[in-house]
């Protein structure tokens, strides 16, 4: 059996730091935390929990906070998590399943983060992390925000989640606060800084500032593909936002130079059809999303409601709207097999009945 190191960074967590330590502490071996400046009763929660709580002097870099927290563990593995993620029951057993069976020529364990949910409860966002760390690699965490251990060695991507609970739900300017600084140094970001540099800009609504460096971006030849394709949606939303619906489509589009279509970005252009009232132009964009498949496995933002269930019940409306409400029920029920307990789909379900079409 491997044994495993949890390494945490935190600062101000008092609400959700022990909801996190409840849920790991049965299964790992050791758990290090390390403060980055707290003033409320982190720390207090913490020593509950383990002696070996650190104190790392803030300086705008997460990556160099979670190298230092890397520093202290002596286990096989090293496991991280944010003070708001917990790792659910069923999830813990497998946990402790992959303990007692991992091979030892593995680097890198990947999880699932899931991050986004709907209004039952059900996960509709989701991306692989490396997140369980072999401790002899000495892997280190690159770029103060947004960090990442870029996968590397012998990777194993398994069926274990990490659940995702933010408590707060104000957009933070932390991070853009630490883009600028780092600009005003005159430091040159690298591709994958400039992406979330971008959509920092986007979340905190300076939607022309984000068009631009999305754009740059963009024109950047190192950019990870995956990132590529986000950022095309992103920048849709931009142009939305400053009601430029032409570039919007068009940045949807663009997608197309660097891979073959996803479902998110077909989706996202049947919506703009839909809006249109261009039904059967819709109807086309939402059929292309159900036929893709979603790689789970290659890294990227996957937003798994986009590839049957939002477009089913799209195509259920555009052709409603059409005057063919049999076809219609026929989409709304294709929509429901993946979501039975959606709102929407109950709702379209009611309205049928009532109309007595199906």
């Amino acid at each position: 059996m491997i044994t495993t190191s949890l390494c945490m960074i935190v600062k101000n967590e008092e609400k959700v730091l022990e909801r996190c330590l409840n849920s790991a502490k049965d299964i790992v071996d050791e758990i290090i935390i390390v403060d980055t400046g707290s003033t409320d009763k982190t720390k207090e929660i913490a020593n509950k929990f383990t002696s070996k709580v650190y104190d790392f002097k803030w300086i705008d870099d997460f990556a160099a906070a979670r190298n230092y927290s890397f520093s202290k563990a002596t286990k096989d593995f090293i496991l991280w998590l944010d003070a708001d993620d917990v790792i659910l029951d069923e999830d813990k057993q497998k946990f402790i399943d992959l303990k007692n069976s991992l091979n030892s020529s593995i680097d890198i364990v990947m999880m699932k983060y899931n991050v986004g949910f709907d209004e039952n409860g059900n996960v509709n966002f989701s991306y692989y992390r490396e997140r369980l760390i072999k401790r002899e690699k000495n892997y280190k965490w690159e770029s103060p925000i947004h960090e990442v251990i870029v996968p590397s060695g012998n990777l194993y991507y398994s069926n274990i989640c990490i659940t995702h609970k933010k408590e707060e739900t104000k957009y933070s300017k932390r991070n853009l606060e630490i883009f600028e600084k780092l600009l005003s140094k005159n430091i040159e970001l690298d591709a994958r800084q400039l992406y979330y540099y971008s959509r920092e800009l986007m979340y905190n609504s300076q939607y022309e500032k984000a068009i631009s460096y999305f754009n740059i971006f963009l024109n950047n030849k190192n950019a990870w593909i995956e990132n590529k394709i986000n950022a095309c949606i992103d920048l849709s939303n931009c142009y939305k936002e400053i009601g430029n619906n032409e570039m919007a489509i068009s940045s949807l589009f663009r997608s197309f130079e660097y891979d073959t279509p996803r479902a998110e970005i077909c989706t996202n252009i049947g919506i703009y059809f839909m809006e249109k009232e261009n039904y059967e132009l819709a109807i086309y964009w939402f059929k292309q999303a159900t036929r893709i498949k979603p790689n789970l496995q290659s890294g990227a933002f996957v937003q798994i409601d986009y590839y049957k269930y939002i477009p089913y019940l799209n195509i259920c409306v555009c052709y409603n709207r059409l005057g063919k409400d049999k076809i219609a029920c026929k989409y709304n029920e294709k929509a429901g097999k993946f979501k039975p307990n959606s709102i929407a789909y109950k709702n379209n379900k009611e309205y049928f009945k009532k109309i007595k079409i199906c």
